[in-house]
């Protein structure tokens, strides 16, 4: 509020945007123009990485302010940003390489400023889990993205085997050291003859993307050391259903729907005949959903 000629004057002050900008994974020529000129015409830019993510700033003639916002010190620089925010400064948040917040820094500030009502803008571009998806040849209209499995074999393998039956495409990211065990756990719980990708160095000189069974694929990265390099993105086809677990499925979705519109008992048999399966099965399951 200000004073003008005696009278009050009420001024909105105009609060700044947030920019969410992925970086290259490895090709500079992926960073796309917009983002570039984001990056330049932002008062702020906070990296994961000052030093990394200064190589980049250099390369394009980049000359905004720079300060580092990472796992260890995020929850304290949040205040701070969420008020230059407030006070109309516009900040561009990158990550080290490719979108942020995908197995990245970033979710408590985004978080914040949206509970804040400040506007957070997406500047798209690479993601190595989406790149590694698009020539993986693998089903791709449904997938889910997993991140880094945990670091020892004991969890691993548990997390493991509670997607062991999922039928989407599963997309894991896993470090050089790390990916041999990783893949001899993955052969331990979803066997060796499951179908995945192993996709390395996206975007970089020496990309590889190498499809095959889950056993073959170990025994490609044992043998071959100029190959445990690099950052990975490893993928397995989804479990493939069986003829009974499809039944199965289809029973359930007709007696889903005959709930809507009828008792537990008259459903169950209704969808017995209509999907061949077992009355007293089906009568348990509708008294399950029902509950």
């Amino acid at each position: 509020m200000r004073l003008e000629s005696g009278v009050e004057v009420f001024v909105s002050q105009r609060v700044g945007t947030l920019y969410i900008v992925a970086t290259p994974i490895g090709n500079l020529e992926d960073l796309t123009p917009r983002a570039v000129r984001v990056l330049k015409e932002a008062d702020l830019i906070a990296a994961e990485n000052t030093r990394h993510s200064g190589k980049l700033a250099a390369h394009f003639g980049i000359a905004t302010r720079m300060i580092a916002v990472h796992d260890h010190n995020e929850r304290e620089q949040v205040p701070r940003l969420i008020e230059s925010l407030k006070a109309g400064k516009s900040i561009a948040f990158i990550s080290d390489a490719g979108t942020p917040l995908v197995s990245d820094p970033g979710f408590p500030l985004v978080r914040a400023a949206r509970a804040e009502s400040l506007p957070v803008v997406p500047i798209p571009g690479p993601c190595a889990a989406i790149v590694a998806l698009s020539v993986a040849g693998l089903p791709s209209d449904r997938f889910v993205f997993e991140g880094f499995p945990p670091p020892k074999s004991g969890p691993r393998r548990q997390r493991f085997a509670e997607l062991c039956e999922d039928p989407r495409t599963l997309v894991f990211y896993e470090s050089p050291h790390r990916v041999l065990e990783c893949l001899a756990d993955m052969v331990a719980v979803f066997g060796a003859e499951r179908e995945a990708v192993v996709a390395r160095e996206l975007t970089k000189q020496f990309e590889t993307v190498r499809g095959d069974s889950l056993g073959a694929l170990e025994v490609w990265l044992q043998t071959d050391s100029e190959q445990l390099r690099g950052e990975f993105v490893i993928l397995l086809h989804g479990a493939e259903r069986t003829e009974q677990q499809v039944a199965q499925a289809e029973a359930e979705r007709v007696l889903r729907i005959l709930l809507t519109e009828l008792p537990v008992s008259q459903a169950a048999a209704l969808a017995a005949k209509i999907a061949g399966a077992k009355k007293n099965e089906l009568y348990e399951l509708a008294l399950l959903l029902k509950s």
